[in-house]
């Protein structure tokens, strides 16, 4: 299609509800790399029935699976997307003509992601759009090798497109919880790994004032009841990984002091 291929990459675990819709917005790429992390539901069979090339790996932290992911892919140029993210028709055709001119000035592109929660689309505060890097050149770039929260690394100017893509971040309250657990046990586990340290007077005052940024001063009380419930998601957890890291303490030794 293009003189630079593309090869949108995801990584999946039993996404069979979110997975066709984002893969339907990536039809246009040179091919799509799966790596599945022996999903029991449908997602495999998804991802193949649209040509995907699906790859099996045990998960061991987002950095590791994704870094993974890039060395199956056959191109340089690589889009990341996430299984419950979609491109928009716009950003997809603003892609297109990027890489259809002579030269490509930039090595990494920020796109424009906008916050989907419970359904409603977020049109205020910083999640209504927030830039995060996700097409780049895999030498030039890579992942960060952290177990949640991985990051693209690269130092270079970056380029940035004008449209968006959608993130389906939830879509009901026990989705909400589930998640929750899962990131707040990988933090606490990297935290661990890494020797944090726990303030009591601190984090005594974490989840209020947490709750005051997210909602007040980020702007999620313009977002309804979905901004207030987002609100109450982020401070739970940024108290629940340091709950979570203490108990990982006790466990490795009873008698340590926290």
């Amino acid at each position: 299609m293009f003189v630079r291929k593309i090869s949108a990459a995801i990584i999946t675990y039993n996404e069979e509800f979110n997975i066709a819709r984002t893969l339907s917005k990536l039809t246009w790429c040179d091919e799509i790399v799966v790596v599945d992390s022996f999903s029991s539901d449908a997602t495999v069979e998804i991802c193949k029935s649209f040509g995907a090339k699906v790859f099996l790996k045990k998960f061991e932290g987002y950095g590791n699976q994704k870094q993974f992911l890039v060395r199956k892919c056959s191109h340089n140029w690589i889009l990341s997307i996430d299984a419950d993210e979609v491109l928009s028709d716009k950003l997809i055709n603003e892609i297109k003509t990027e890489f259809t001119k002579d030269t490509i000035p930039y090595n990494a592109y920020l796109l424009n992601r906008k916050h989907v929660y419970l359904g409603k689309v977020f049109n205020y505060g910083y999640l209504k759009n927030t830039p995060i890097l996700r097409l780049f050149h895999k030498e030039k770039a890579h992942f960060s090798d952290k177990k949640v929260h991985e990051t693209v690394i690269y130092e270079g100017e970056k380029g940035r497109f004008n449209h968006f893509f959608l993130h389906y971040t939830a879509n009901n309250i026990a989705q909400i919880n589930i998640k929750k657990n899962r990131y707040a046990t990988l933090v606490s586990e990297e935290y661990f790994r890494k020797g944090k340290k726990i303030n009591f007077i601190l984090l005594l005052f974490k989840y209020p004032l947490v709750f005051i940024k997210e909602y007040f001063i980020r702007g999620n009380i313009l977002n309804g009841y979905e901004g207030y419930v987002w609100s109450i998601y982020i401070s739970e957890y940024s108290v629940l990984k340091y709950l979570k890291l203490i108990e990982k303490r006790k466990k490795e030794d009873p008698y340590l002091s926290n």
